[in-house]
C-alpha cells in the first residue's frame, strides 16, 4: 500500500509512474529516483555557554542535467536524509513545471532554532556553508531559505561564502535581504503563487472568490501572507493553525489582528483558550483547504472527512498518495505542492537573474512576471490532467520530470 511508503518512497513511486507514462526506459527511472549527490556534514559549533555541540547537516543535488541545482536549507529537529532527498526531487520537478534552467537541490540541519540564540544561529549558518562550500556556488548549486530559515540566515551564508571565495557573490544564494541583492517580492512569493493557484482553481470550478471559506493549516511565512492576501481579496478565512493548535470561526477570523499578535516563528494560538487541534481543523467546513505546514497531514484516515472541494498544497508533501486517490475519486480538485508552492523558486530564479545582471526590478515587475509563469504552468498541468484522465499530482510530475529526462538523454547519460 502507498500509505505505508515514506516521503522519499512515495515521491519515487510517482516519478516512476510519470516516466513510464512518458515511455522512458527503466534506466531513466534508476537515474532520476535518487539524487546524483548526497553530502552529509558534521558541524562543530561553540555555544554561548562555551560548550561545543556537533550538528549534522545535509545537502542533496538531485539532477543538474538542465543547469545548476537550486533549493532551500531548512533548520528543523526532524530533518533526515530521506526527507532531504525527496525535497531535492520535488525541487527538480518544480523547476521543470515552471520551466526554469535549474535542477533540484535541498539542504537541512538537524537543530531547533527556537532554542538557539542569535549568535549560535549565525555560527551554525556559517559553519554549514564552510562544510558544503566545495559543492555549491552560483553555477553549481544555489541555496535559499526554507523551514525556520530566513533572509538574515541567507545573509550570513552569503557573507561566509564570499569570505571563502574572496569575492562578493550575491548570486550564490537567494532569499537575501534586498540591501544585499535580494529581490523585491521574494518574501511573499510562495504565498503569491498559492493565491494565483487558488484563483485559477476557482475559475475551473466556476466558483467566486468573494466570501469563499478558506482554511489555512500553518501560519508561517507562506500561510500568514496567504491569509492576508485571501482576507484582502474578500475571501472568508475561517481557520488557521500553528505548531501549538488551531483557530476556527465560521464567521471568519480577524486576520490583521492575528498577524499583529504572532511571534517571530509564526505562532499565535497560545494566546487563545478556544483552540482546536491541527487534525480537527482539517476536517472543519470550508470551500478551500490549504495545507501550509508539514508532510503527511491528509491521509487515508481523514481524507473521507475533508469537506473542502479544492485543496491547494502550500506545504511540501501534505497529502499522501492514498489520500490523493480518495479525494480525486470524490471530485476534490487538488493543486499539488510541486505546482502550487513553486512561486518561491520562480522568484528565487528572478533574484539570481537580477544578481547576474546587476539590474534590479520593481515589486510590480516581479509580481507581473510571476503571474505569467504560474498561470502558464497551471494550464499545462491541468491540460495533461484532463487529456490523459490522470490526477493532478501525476499530471504535475509528468510535466516536471520531462525536461530533466530529455536533458539527461541529450547529454548521453542514458
Amino acid at each position: 500500500m502507498t500509505e505505508n511508503l515514506n516521503v522519499l518512497q512515495s515521491t519515487q513511486f510517482v516519478v516512476e509512474k510519470a516516466l513510464t507514462l512518458l515511455g522512458y526506459p527503466q534506466v531513466m527511472i534508476e537515474l532520476l529516483k535518487e539524487p546524483l549527490r548526497m553530502m552529509t556534514v558534521r558541524i562543530p559549533i561553540r555555544m554561548d555557554d562555551d560548550s561545543v555541540r556537533i550538528f549534522t547537516g545535509y545537502r542533496a543535488q538531485h539532477n543538474d542535467a538542465v543547469g545548476p541545482t537550486k533549493g532551500g536549507v531548512r533548520f528543523h529537529p526532524d530533518v533526515n536524509e530521506d526527507e532531504v532527498k525527496a525535497l531535492s526531487i520535488w525541487m527538480s520537478l518544480k523547476c521543470g513545471i515552471v520551466d526554469l534552467p535549474f535542477g533540484g537541490g535541498k539542504g537541512g540541519i538537524i537543530c531547533d532554532p527556537r532554542t538557539m540564540s542569535f549568535r549560535e544561529l549565525e555560527r551554525l549558518s556559517r559553519g554549514y556553508v564552510r562544510a558544503i562550500s566545495q559543492i555549491v556556488g552560483p553555477t553549481k548549486d544555489i541555496p535559499a531559505p526554507d523551514v525556520m530559515t530566513n533572509s538574515q540566515i541567507m545573509a550570513w551564508m552569503m557573507d561566509e561564502y564570499s569570505r571563502i571565495r574572496e569575492f562578493d557573490a550575491p548570486n550564490f544564494i537567494t532569499g537575501k535581504p534586498v540591501v544585499l541583492g535580494g529581490s523585491q517580492g521574494r518574501e511573499t512569493a510562495t504565498a503569491k503563487g498559492v493565491a494565483i493557484m487558488i484563483n485559477l482553481a476557482l475559475l475551473k470550478r466556476k466558483l467566486p472568490l468573494l466570501d469563499t471559506r478558506v482554511i489555512i493549516q500553518g501560519f508561517g511565512n507562506a500561510g500568514s501572507y496567504l491569509a492576508k492576501f485571501m482576507h484582502d481579496a474578500g475571501a472568508r478565512v475561517v481557520g488557521i493553525s500553528d505548531f501549538y493548535g488551531a483557530l476556527y470561526d465560521e464567521k471568519g477570523l480577524d486576520i490583521n489582528s492575528l498577524l499583529d499578535r504572532r511571534d517571530s516563528f509564526g505562532t499565535v494560538t497560545k494566546l487563545f483558550t478556544n483552540t482546536i487541534t491541527n487534525k480537527e481543523l482539517l476536517e472543519r467546513p470550508c470551500d478551500i483547504l490549504v495545507p501550509a505546514a508539514i508532510e503527511n497531514q491528509i491521509t487515508s484516515d481523514n481524507a473521507e472527512r475533508i469537506q473542502a472541494s479544492i485543496i491547494v498544497e502550500a506545504a511540501n508533501g501534505p497529502t499522501t498518495l492514498a489520500a490523493t486517490k480518495i479525494l480525486t475519486e470524490r471530485d476534490v480538485l487538488i493543486v499539488p505542492d510541486v505546482l502550487a508552492n513553486a512561486g518561491g523558486v520562480v522568484v528565487s530564479y528572478f533574484e539570481w537573474v537580477q544578481n547576474n545582471q546587476g539590474y534590479y526590478w520593481t515589486e510590480a515587475e516581479v509580481h507581473a512576471k510571476l503571474q505569467v509563469v504560474m498561470e502558464k504552468s497551471f494550464e499545462n498541468v491541468y491540460t495533461i490532467h484532463k487529456e490523459k484522465n490522470i490526477d493532478m499530482r501525476l499530471a504535475a510530475y509528468t510535466v516536471g520530470v520531462q525536461k530533466m529526462a530529455e536533458a539527461s538523454k541529450f547529454r548521453g547519460w542514458v
